[in-house]
């Protein structure tokens, strides 16, 4: 069978929900803690949600690499290798999470400082990213899971996992933080537990998809610890795709200082419309997600024709959604900057600065569509090089178009992703010559002895 539109939806729909929902762990805690009415806790737990994200984000790599090695391995119908990559996934992420709780203690204080966090916050602020770190093996956990499930297809789990993780964060944090009045750090203590709920609920389902001796038969069978072959490539392509990730959290931090140079207004202003950029980059994420398991299953069946079909059909939907993105804003950016925002002085940067942020989406979404493409073909030297060359470029561009002040400043982004597509699309033809041509007659790939 070939791949059809409709099959892509279908796989893409529940990974832009479970995108979208994403926010939503940090939106609780903010919540709760708000309606306290303690402006020192509530600043506290911003500052540490932003510790958090970066320091465990940084491990992102997890969910990516894994997500184009369990995609090969389905496209290849190797049952052990699908087993054996998330096996080795969890050996490595876990026992990382498990270090960085023990390393918090050295970690929390000084990312406090380094953040100038004020006095009346920073009890909150320390109390609530501490507790956080004891979720950290959890979080890693549950990376390698998510893209484990990304890469066989099933959205639906990593869904599911999504939406029991929020729920279990409401409930906790109104429990701890309302109830027995723990404050920021019953907040952060609920969040942590959460994504241990996450975790257990992700590894019930990854139990349900390969039979209760998952561990055991894995172990005893699939060479998981003995394939020194395999886990130098499973270390490699992460290596490489987390210097890729900290290129461009470097990218975006600069992005966010720059704006800042030019005064409060204009990092307000940039704020603003980057949560225009974020709600894009989220939706069409879900395609990029579908062309990470479907391009890397084309590539593990060897069959250049299906590769081609998930590329082109994926291409299909992030184009035409980066274009009604990019008219959206334009429509109707006036009225949600409005709301988002009453500060006159903000509201017309914000609006002079729209066209230029409008065009992200469509210009961006080639970039992001590449990078599932070759995250799915677990290419992680490209990605690196080309983020860090991106990166580079990007850094060099703000400095000579600085005197066009915040027009600047947006302008440097807006190409940056460009250059990302191109510094991406330049590695795409030795990416497709390296496709092993098993059966070119093949347009889709085989499902695989994996319980449906």
């Amino acid at each position: 069978m070939t791949l059809t539109r409709k099959e892509v939806l279908d796989q893409a729909w529940p990974v832009i929900l479970g995108q979208a929902l994403v926010p939503l762990t940090g939106l609780t805690d903010v919540a709760v803690i708000g309606r306290t009415g303690d402006a020192g806790a509530l600043a506290g737990v911003a500052l540490g949600a932003t510790i958090v994200n970066f320091v465990f984000w940084s491990f992102g790599f997890l969910r990516m690499g894994v997500t184009g090695m369990t995609a090969q391995a389905y496209g290849a119908d190797r049952d052990s290798e699908v087993r054996a990559t998330l096996i080795r996934a969890l050996i490595l992420g876990i026992p990382a999470g498990l270090i960085m709780l023990l390393v918090s203690p050295l970690i929390v204080p000084a990312a406090l400082q380094m953040l100038s966090v004020p006095d009346d916050a920073w009890q909150a602020a320390h109390g609530f990213t501490a507790a956080r770190f004891f979720g950290a093996p959890a979080a890693l956990g549950f990376y390698a899971l998510n893209g484990w499930f990304i890469g066989l297809g099933r959205t639906r789990m990593a869904l599911l996992c999504q939406i029991v993780m929020n729920g279990a964060n409401v409930i906790l944090d109104l429990l701890l933080a309302g109830i027995f009045g723990l404050g920021a750090v019953g907040v952060g203590i609920g969040t942590a537990l959460a994504e241990w709920v996450a975790l257990g609920t992700a590894c019930l389902l990854a139990v349900r998809i390969c039979g209760l001796p998952l561990w055991r038969a894995s172990l005893k069978n699939d060479r998981i610890l003995s394939d020194t072959k395999a886990l130098r490539r499973m270390v490699s392509v992460n290596a490489d795709i987390m210097i890729r990730t900290l290129a461009l959290l470097l990218l975006f931090a600069w992005f966010a200082r720059s704006g800042a140079r030019l005064g409060a207004v204009t990092a307000a202003a940039s704020h603003v419309l980057m949560q225009f950029v974020n709600i894009s980059a989220f939706v069409l994420d879900g395609f990029a997600f579908t062309a990470e398991q479907r391009t890397g299953a084309a590539i593990g069946a060897g069959s250049r024709k299906a590769f081609f079909r998930a590329a082109r059909l994926t291409g299909e939907f992030s184009l035409i959604g980066g274009a009604l993105f990019s008219l959206l804003f334009i429509l109707c950016g006036p009225v949600l900057i409005g709301l988002l925002t009453t500060d006159e002085a903000v509201r017309k940067t914000a609006l002079m600065l729209l066209p230029l942020c409008a065009l992200v989406p469509l210009c961006g979404a080639p970039g992001w569509l590449l990078d599932g493409i070759f995250i799915g073909a677990t290419r992680g030297r490209n990605l690196r090089n080309a983020a860090l060359i991106v990166t580079g470029a990007y850094i060099l561009t703000d400095f000579l178009l600085r005197g066009l002040d915040a027009e600047g400043v947006w302008t440097a982004l807006l190409l940056a992703y460009l250059w990302r597509a191109l510094a991406l699309g330049c590695c795409l033809p030795g990416l497709i010559r390296d496709i092993p041509e098993k059966d070119e007659e093949r347009s889709t790939v085989p499902g695989v002895v994996i319980k449906k």
